[in-house]
């Protein structure tokens, strides 16, 4: 009788914990919702990048934006177009330096060359002009101190509306789509550009379509702001407006469909 007291307990207390239990899993907010889970971690949480990281390299904060842009994306591919410097004023130094970015650095100063080989391991860089079409010699400026002038349809004068100590080079020439082509790229995740009023005319040379930056960061003068919107406006790409208070220099283009960091 006794053990059979004891059994009987045991078995009473074994189904109210079944039944304590039971009715735990049924209450609202006890049962984990993967679902929701999921649905939280597929959602990167924005840093706000620009608010707390200080330019290093860049001339005029491009590259705190580009990093803004990217979330310190690591790995990405670069054109960086009208390069000059390696690290001194460079969009794209930080990229490759702190991101293990990759890239190509295309300007007409030959002199170049041989610093970016030093210091940016991990890219090419080519001396031609970009322009529509390749293949040609053809004439371009630059100040004694190697300083950006302008193209072969410019003048110096005309390029920064005074006068300066220049002289001519001459320099091959070469379109965006066959230099990415002859390297065998197919995909660009940044294109920066600093070319000094020639933007529309390199951009005619390049197939943007195929090759679809992700984000492009263009200097633009005054009085080529309006083309050079319209332009991007006619493939596809929308300004990042929201930039414009940080940097007053250049224009930052990002394909329609793609969705930015906050908005």
């Amino acid at each position: 009788m006794q053990l059979h007291f004891l059994a009987t307990r045991r078995w009473a207390a074994a189904f109210a914990l079944l039944a304590f239990f039971g009715a735990s899993a049924c209450r609202p907010g006890s049962v984990e919702n993967n679902s929701s889970k999921e649905d939280t971690t597929d959602v990167a949480e924005h840093r706000d990048i620009i608010s707390t990281e200080t330019n290093v390299f860049s001339q005029h904060g491009e590259e705190v934006l580009i990093r803004d842009f990217f979330q310190d994306r690591k790995n990405g591919f670069f054109l960086d177009v009208g390069c000059a410097w390696p690290v001194h004023y460079s969009n794209t130094y930080y990229l490759e330096k702190e991101l293990g970015w990759s890239g190509i650095g295309v300007d007409a100063i030959a002199d170049h060359a041989r610093r970016w080989r030093n210091r940016r391991p991990h890219s090419k860089f080519f001396d031609f002009i970009v322009t529509d079409h390749s293949g040609d010699l053809e004439s371009f400026y630059r100040t004694e101190s190697g300083e950006l002038l302008g193209i072969s349809t410019l003048t110096p004068r005309a390029a920064l509306g005074r006068k300066h100590e220049w002289e001519e080079i001459h320099v091959r020439t070469i379109t965006l789509t066959d230099l990415l082509d002859q390297n065998g790229v197919s995909k660009i995740d940044l294109l920066s550009m600093d070319i000094e009023g020639a933007e529309l005319i390199a951009l005619a040379g390049f197939d943007i379509n195929r090759f679809e930056p992700e984000l492009v960061v263009v200097e633009v003068h005054a009085v080529a702001r309006a083309p050079v919107q319209e332009y991007f406006s006619a493939h596809g790409y929308e300004r990042i407006e929201r930039y414009d208070p940080y940097d007053v220099y250049n224009y930052y283009f990002t394909p329609k469909r793609r969705q930015l960091p906050n908005e």
